[in-house]
């Protein structure tokens, strides 16, 4: 038998019996089993089976008619099922509901764990995350993904059913908790709630953390300050952004060349105009030189190529030299209004 049938039927087997669902099932069948001898007892002609039959569909109220019973002895098995079947049916059915209500809560205030795969984590709740989030919702990729939040705070702060909430520390437990190890992407934010000169130190530790978890995930972290750069570096984060830096940065081309920050911000958002996209180099346009794939992009695509990235290689080429060749397996980052349809 299957490894994952196995888990999951020592899964169910555990739950029923947490729940005592198997002392309200044995009470359901001995129920069932004493009205369908009472009944074959005292009605003359009326076999098990139909005794049987009879006990579960007036147990569970459904009451077909086609078997009544006519005996004096009849009537009270009758009676007394009826009475005890709605009762035992429905602690039975509050005993589900309750289960299926706390497990709800507990994922509202952060105690669940998961078992997604090639989900999103996101760590640390700030007005930021939010954007972010709001963002990936946006985008038609992510809008149904699974997004799990680690936060340190009291309940889920936004009401999204695929937003899963772990209450806590960004610590190895809670990633365990977040099936860090199956994660796609994990988005490290600047903790908003600690000191600011300690700030760069947590999510370096919190980096190294997901880092030796899970090499594979791609890790986005939030550094406030620059000279932290380089201990992301070591801790082998794959994209680093300097929140102060990004900014001030921004401000002042903006002061310079008024209206930057415009292309900007439509570029970084996905609610209107255009948008950045990495997409695979097409067939027909693999070995071609750089600038006669700009040419042909702009022409048949209505798309801006904006750099190159080589597979398996983490460096961009931005602006590529004109007779720059570009392979099949590179990368197009592109400026578009939508994403290019697959060749």
């Amino acid at each position: 038998m299957n490894k994952s049938i196995k888990k999951k039927l020592a899964q169910i087997f555990t739950f029923l019996k947490r729940e005592n669902i198997f002392r309200i099932l044995f009470v359901i069948a001995l129920l069932i089993i004493f009205s369908a001898v009472g009944l074959t007892y005292f009605e003359e002609g009326r076999s098990f089976k139909e005794a049987l039959w009879w006990s579960v569909v007036t147990m569970t109220t459904v009451g077909y008619g086609d078997i009544s019973p006519v005996s004096d002895g009849g009537r009270i098995i009758g009676t007394i099922v009826m009475i005890m079947g709605i009762g035992i049916l429905g602690v039975f059915t509050a005993t589900i509901a309750s289960v299926f209500v706390e497990r709800k809560l507990k994922e509202d205030r952060g105690m669940g764990s998961y078992t997604f795969t090639n989900h999103i984590i996101l760590c640390e709740w700030t007005p930021r995350t939010r954007e972010i989030l709001a963002e990936l919702r946006n985008d038609d990729r992510c809008a149904i993904t699974p997004i799990i939040l680690i936060a340190d705070m009291e309940v889920k702060p936004v009401d999204d059913e695929n937003l899963y909430f772990i209450q806590g520390d960004v610590n190895e437990e809670n990633l365990k908790r977040a099936n860090v190890e199956k994660a796609s992407t994990v988005v490290i934010m600047s903790d908003d709630n600690i000191d600011e000169s300690a700030r760069d130190a947590k999510t370096v530790l919190t980096t190294l953390t997901v880092e030796c978890m899970n090499e594979s995930a791609y890790t986005i972290v939030e550094l406030l300050d620059e000279k932290n750069v380089r201990h992301c570096r070591r801790a082998k984060a794959d994209e680093i952004i300097v929140g102060s830096e990004f900014s001030t940065k921004l401000i002042s081309r903006a002061a310079l060349e008024h209206g930057i920050s415009k292309v900007i911000s439509e570029l970084l958002s996905s609610k209107y105009g255009n948008d950045l996209y990495k997409i695979p180099v097409p067939n027909d346009l693999a070995g071609k030189k750089f600038i006669d794939i700009f040419t042909e992009m702009k022409r048949t695509r209505q798309s801006i190529v904006l750099a190159v990235q080589r597979k398996g290689d983490a460096e961009v080429i931005s602006n590529p030299a004109i007779d720059y060749v570009v392979n099949q397996d590179d990368a197009l980052i592109i400026i578009a209004t939508n994403r290019p349809e697959n060749n």
